[in-house]
């Protein structure tokens, strides 16, 4: 759990501050921008239009600036002839026009004429119609028009240039709560006679973020104290007819602590028009409709060469928003976004004019950091509680599941609130404490493996180890009770060899016969427990449960018997004497584990069942066979033919015990003789499971037979 908590530790030092990690910025910068692309709409806005000073327009009407003259043409026909709602000027007028006719003629007033007085008297008559930047500002009188213009940071001498509009936020209004507008210390506006004709005005910065990217529009930005308004929120007052601005709180109440701005209000007449979400600079992230340019169809584009020279019929943009800009490369109106390295500035107002339109800003709120802690803790916090617990698979599947959770919630968020919230850290952090919890699993586990193979490996088969390499922690050395069948081997004869054979041909053969028959149990899945003298022990369902242990360990002894058969051949052809084995079967309820002393211990079986299975194996010689079975092993071994030996009572046992001989497996004969025997097996069940002192079948009952 501790090293699944350690991605949630730095996430949350990198959300504070203390542990800035460039990176995970740059991450959230990509899904933001990746999400915007996929969810942009790529449809036409009909409302607003683009007029544009492309490079068309600068081929065919001259370089820019034009004089104010073609400017006036320009506006008569947007205003008067085509009928638009509110025209706004992505450019800036901040020096006089230098073309103009009048500039001219007071310069050659100056010069010696002859009848100066005269001449001076028609300049005067003929001023209204040479003064370009008098039409131009005649043009735009009373119109529904908006200026723009640019704040700077650079605080150099000369640096406020042109007249600033009225501010569209007095502080007061703030109740002293502090906002992070974006701050300046320069301006450059428009010329006097202009600002005069049209007292509404915006400013066209952008906020770049630290990589370059445009992304987001101040809608409110601060100078020497006054607040002053973005051309697209201008444009829009304009066209609502110049409703107040207001700032909006996050608490109602009037002297609440720690208050943000969290909006921009609306009102007219006394009542609120309109809430606009902005973030804690005042900003609105670009709702941008599509990849941007004219062929990208998310505004209509016009180059003002066409419309200059009248090519639009009368009306046709009639009732909507008309942005004057240009798109041309010349002119650096050109910036890095989201959605194009080199997008129209003109239209990212055209965007955000669009979203006012709607009511639908994107905005990071001010609780952006409080929902990432929450998120942070809550799934880092789960992570840490239920990854170690989990196998590997379930693991996985449950961090793909969380870092779905977190992204849909995100997306959900986004589409249906305009909610931009970080998730890049939750992410990392998820995929960070999985990683982790699989490094440590993978460790612990390795070194679990390592122990268990260390412990089992040389008592079980080596195909029951890689079972329970598996899952190791469902396996121990505890003691435990269990349902098992145990084996007893024991070679018949070995103490006459040892006193003929010489000790390492003893020693040989000894090693050649355990050899064989270790390899026929664990073949059958068994456990080796120990060998005493001549005598080996084995059993079945442990440590690996074994449902069938019964019917592998009488397969076993049969095979071991026949094993036995082979070795005796061998040991005739080469004048060795030959051996016996003598095998006892017994299943039933054991204690099994690891057991011992501190000085040596091992994982072996002991209990009743044990010490029967023992005394079976010493009852084979007084019967003449190699395997002495006990009535629960021949119960759960139906698929093999038995021998019913006799009924015996062994020392320590009250209660009688019938005992088997394994003959063959069913399945090694043909049907007949396989239904054959099952039938005489059923009949001998039935027979016993009668009152033998009250049964008048005439027979006797078989006999017992205690054991010393």
């Amino acid at each position: 759990m501790a090293v699944t908590l350690i991605p949630l530790v730095f996430a949350l030092l990198h959300l504070c501050g203390v542990l800035r990690l460039p990176v995970l910025e740059h991450l959230d910068n990509i899904i933001y921008d990746t999400r915007l692309r996929a969810t942009m709409p790529r449809t036409l806005d009909e409302r607003i239009v683009i007029v544009d000073i492309d490079e068309k327009s600068l081929e065919r009407v001259g370089h820019w600036p034009w004089g104010r003259d073609r400017l006036a043409t320009l506006v008569g026909e947007l205003f008067d002839r085509q009928q638009a709602a509110v025209v706004g000027f992505d450019v800036i007028f901040a020096e006089p026009d230098g073309s103009s006719g009048l500039a001219n003629l007071q310069q050659l007033a100056q010069g010696p004429l002859k009848d100066q007085a005269a001449f001076k008297e028609q300049l005067a008559r003929l001023a209204p119609s040479l003064d370009h930047d008098a039409r131009f500002a005649r043009a735009l009188q009373g119109r529904p028009a908006v200026l723009g213009y640019y704040f700077t940071g650079d605080d150099r001498e000369g640096r406020t240039k042109g007249v600033l509009p009225t501010p569209a936020l007095r502080p007061e209004r703030l109740r002293g709560v502090p906002v992070r507008t974006t701050s300046w210390s320069g301006y450059g506006s428009n010329i006097e006679e202009l600002a005069r004709a049209v007292p509404t005005a915006g400013f066209f910065n952008p906020v770049t973020d630290e990589d370059g990217v445009v992304r987001s529009l101040p809608l409110l930005a601060q100078y020497q104290g006054q607040y002053y308004e973005s051309l697209a929120l201008a444009m829009y007052r304009t066209l609502l007819g110049q409703p107040e601005i207001l700032p909006g709180f996050a608490s109602p109440a009037p002297e609440a602590p720690f208050d943000v701005l969290d909006s921009i209000v609306l009102r007219h007449d006394g009542r609120m028009r309109q809430k606009i979400p902005v973030d804690d600079r005042a900003a609105t992230l670009i709702p941008f409709r599509g990849p941007g340019d004219a062929g990208a169809g998310s505004f209509r584009y016009l180059s003002a060469s066409d419309v200059l020279e009248g090519k639009l019929p009368p009306g046709s943009l009639n009732g909507q928003l008309v942005l004057v800009g240009s798109t041309a490369p010349g002119l650096m109106d050109l910036r890095v976004t989201p959605v194009g390295q080199t997008y129209p500035g003109v239209e990212t107002h055209a965007n955000v004019l669009s979203a006012l339109l709607d009511g639908n800003s994107i905005v990071r709120p001010d609780y952006a950091a409080g929902f990432d802690a929450a998120q942070l803790l809550g799934s880092g916090i789960l992570l840490a509680l239920v990854l170690p617990g989990l196998p590997a698979v379930t693991a996985v599947l449950f961090s793909l599941g969380a870092v779905a959770a977190l992204a849909g919630v995100n997306l959900w968020l986004y589409l249906a609130y305009g909610l931009a919230l970080p998730l890049a850290t939750a992410l990392v952090m998820v995929l960070c404490a999985f990683a982790l919890n699989m490094i440590h699993g993978y460790f612990v586990e390795s070194r679990a493996k390592r122990e268990l193979a260390a412990q089992f490996a040389t008592y079980v088969p080596p195909e029951l180890v890689a079972e329970m390499l598996q899952q190791p922690e469902r396996y121990s050395m505890q003691a435990d009770n269990r349902e098992l069948t145990v084996m007893f081997c024991d070679m018949r004869g070995f103490t006459a060899m040892s006193e003929r054979m010489e000790p390492l041909q003893l020693q040989a053969l000894l090693n050649g016969v355990f050899s064989r028959l270790t390899q026929i149990i664990r073949g059958h899945r068994g456990t080796i427990d120990k060998y005493m003298g001549d005598c080996v022990m084995a059993f079945w369902g442990a440590p690996v449960p074994t449902p069938d242990h019964a019917a592998l360990a009488v397969q076993a002894a049969l095979d071991m018997a026949q094993a036995v058969e082979q070795i005796n051949q061998s040991h005739r052809e080469r004048g060795l004497p030959e051996i016996g084995v003598g095998i006892g079967l017994n299943t039933g309820t054991m204690c099994v584990g690891d057991m011992g002393s501190d000085i040596r211990r091992s994982y072996t079986v002991i209990g009743d069942a044990v010490n029967l299975g023992s005394r079976l194996e010493g009852l084979s010689k007084y019967y003449g066979v190699r395997t002495v079975a006990s009535e629960t092993t021949q119960a759960q071994a139906p698929r093999f033919a038995w021998q019913e030996l006799d009924r015996v009572r062994v020392k320590g046992k009250a209660q009688a015990v019938t005992i088997y001989t394994p003959i063959v497996p069913l399945d090694a004969l043909d049907a007949a003789q396989a239904e054959a025997i099952s039938t005489w097996q059923r009949f001998v069940r039935a027979y016993r499971a009668q009152d033998w002192a009250a049964s008048n079948l005439k027979c006797n009952p078989p006999s017992e037979l205690r054991l010393p």
